[in-house]
């Protein structure tokens, strides 16, 4: 009977002690293949697990909208976010079943930008010239796809209005609709340049659609997020000049109730690797603790916080 109270007592100081690196599991929804957010989520996953002890991180795919109600629905803790669209979320705008309440704000990365790319044969050189033909578009109620629907709105179309609405879920299978002339175009958001937009273009003559001054005030209406940057001359093969496309911003969203200790340490990893991580995603490479700290309308988690207000940020 002693021995089986020492096992008893031995069993539960294992599990004791087990307990703490259980609470370091997290789940990190990235996003579809042929982005950028993939790639950048394996170099934040090798930064946290070796700046954090015990932490172990489980990468998925996922994109902005699913990875903010995954958060809330508690079936993520870490995931990647657009601005525009998380803000719809804490909002409970759609199309969000319901207001996120459990998502916060961990960290600014960089701007995205909305691309919409057309066969150079395709006929399409403005936006409102996709009437009647073919595209392709992320699954319904991605990021993307839902600016592809406010651009089809501020055009005077929808999907109706075109010869077909294609919705897949990776960046990659919509290439291969447009190299095998399935379709006169696609739309994405993520970096510029994009590997699945370069893929393309070294099989097909492409052309970028731009956005004017006239459209971009109707999308302001729509979603006042909405801002408009340059992809430069020679971002593409065959670009000759700068584009002007729909922008907003990539960021970092946790869990509200994760540890206040692990965010920090989240937060203090990344701005102690901007050059690591600007390998990957150019466009980081001039971030600072100011500019992940800056309000975008979603609140900071304590952890975070407490690093800001340390270095000076806040």
């Amino acid at each position: 009977m002693k021995k089986l109270t020492i096992l008893a007592a031995a069993a539960a100081l294992a599990a004791g002690l087990a307990a703490p690196a259980q609470a370091q599991q997290v789940r990190f929804m990235t996003g579809p293949q042929g982005g950028s957010w993939i790639p950048l989520g394996g170099a934040l996953k090798a930064m946290w697990e070796g700046a954090i002890p015990g932490l172990q991180i489980q990468m998925t795919p996922g994109a902005g909208i699913a990875n903010v109600r995954g958060i809330d629905e508690n079936k993520s803790q870490v995931g990647f976010a657009n601005s525009i669209t998380t803000v719809d979320g804490l909002k409970g705008n759609p199309p969000y079943p319901k207001a996120a309440t459990n998502v916060c704000q961990l960290a600014n990365l960089y701007p995205q930008y909305f691309q919409v790319v057309a066969l150079a044969d395709s006929g399409v050189n403005e936006f409102a010239d996709f009437k009647g033909k073919a595209m392709v578009m992320q699954p319904k109620g991605n990021t993307a796809e839902i600016i592809t629907l406010h651009m089809l709105k501020v055009n005077g179309l929808d999907y109706g209005s075109l010869s077909k609405a294609n919705f897949v879920a990776g960046y990659n299978d919509a290439v291969s609709m447009l190299k095998d002339g399935h379709a006169a175009g696609f739309t994405l958001g993520t970096t510029a340049p994009a590997s699945a937009v370069m893929n393309l273009a070294s099989a097909r003559d492409i052309r970028l659609i731009g956005v004017d001054d006239k459209t971009l005030a109707e999308m302001k209406k729509i979603n006042p997020g909405y801002h408009k940057l340059p992809i430069k001359a020679g971002t593409y093969p065959k670009q000759d000049k700068d584009v002007e496309v729909i922008a907003y911003s990539t960021h970092l969203v946790v869990a509200c109730d994760l540890p206040d200790d692990m965010v920090y340490g989240m937060a203090k990893a990344i701005a102690g690797h901007i050059g690591e991580l600007s390998g990957i995603v150019k466009s980081i490479e001039t971030l600072t603790p100011k500019g992940m700290a800056v309000d975008i309308g979603v609140p900071l988690h304590k952890g975070a916080e407490k690093f800001y207000k340390e270095v000076g940020a806040l």
